[in-house]
């Protein structure tokens, strides 16, 4: 028992020339200070676990402020655990300036050869609460991956995606790769639904129709513009029309049953006024929602 840390102390004082005659780690820890930490541990742990799901229940219930409360849920657990580990060195060990130097040293050291990237991850964990790149409750898309991020921890984020799948990404990874956040902190964001129609239709009646139908969706943010695009498309040497119908969704949530909606009330619309056939929509391969 005793010679692991005579091995840590020694090979700290062979790289940083701290003096372990004046060190001795057994004169602080103790079973019932071991006891106390695991104590104090868990206590904190339990208030750290319930604050933060407080705070996430109130967001909840706030959807103008959802998206900012839960950006803050990372950074205060950070800012907890430095708190607590703090005060449980200075309170139950109270080491000596070169015994916690020493330690935390030998601890480096330690954790350095073995958990590189575990480390690694902490490190980039870190940096994407800081910088801040996306922050829970943003739409972000990351290689194949599309979805909401749910959690941001030290070494993994967590994102769902709109299949009610959980993706588990290592923060290295999402560090190292091109990351597309839809709303960037903000509650609404753009949604674009394409749709298929004939080459000769009525682009003008289409255009209006288009906007009326995202108009009166229960789902649209009215302060930002409405978009209709139309790009000539060929397929199999056949020519027809590709519009994107591009507006705002008040909330991120909606965003697939805004684009849901939006197609609809488009193709209902088109084939209650004859503007497209059904066979037209067939040989499109689009069929009406």
């Amino acid at each position: 028992m005793r010679f692991t840390p005579f091995f840590i102390l020694f090979i700290t004082q062979a790289c940083y020339g701290i003096d372990t005659h004046t060190v001795n780690f057994l004169e602080i820890i103790s079973i019932s200070k071991i006891l106390w930490t695991v104590l104090f541990f868990i206590i904190s742990y339990i208030f750290i676990t319930v604050f933060t799901k407080i705070l996430g229940f109130f967001a909840e219930k706030s959807s103008l402020l959802r998206i900012s409360i839960k950006g803050i849920i990372p950074i205060l657990r950070i800012g907890f655990w430095i708190v607590i580990i703090t005060v449980m060195v200075k309170v139950i060990y109270n080491p000596p300036i070169e015994m916690l130097m020493t330690g935390l040293a030998s601890v480096a050291i330690a954790i350095g050869f073995a958990t590189q990237d575990f480390l690694k991850n902490v490190f980039a964990g870190i940096m994407l609460i800081f910088d801040r790149p996306f922050k829970v409750g943003d739409k972000i898309k990351v290689g194949d991956n599309y979805g909401e991020v749910i959690t941001i921890n030290l070494q993994t984020t967590r994102i769902v995606t709109p299949d009610d799948s959980m993706v588990v990404i290592p923060n290295m990874e999402l560090m190292n790769s091109h990351i597309s956040n839809s709303n960037s902190g903000e509650l609404y964001c753009q949604v674009v639904a394409p749709i298929t129609l004939p080459v000769d239709v009525d682009t003008q009646k289409v255009r209006k129709i288009a906007i009326e139908a995202a108009q009166v969706s229960r789902y649209i943010y009215l302060n930002k513009p409405i978009v209709v695009l139309f790009t000539n498309r060929i397929n199999e040497h056949k020519s027809f029309l590709e519009m994107k119908l591009k507006a705002y969704v008040m909330d991120i949530r909606y965003e697939f049953l805004f684009k849901s909606d939006m197609t609809e009330m488009v193709i209902k619309e088109l084939l209650n006024q004859g503007l497209i056939s059904e066979h037209a929509l067939n040989e499109l391969n689009v069929t009406e929602i």
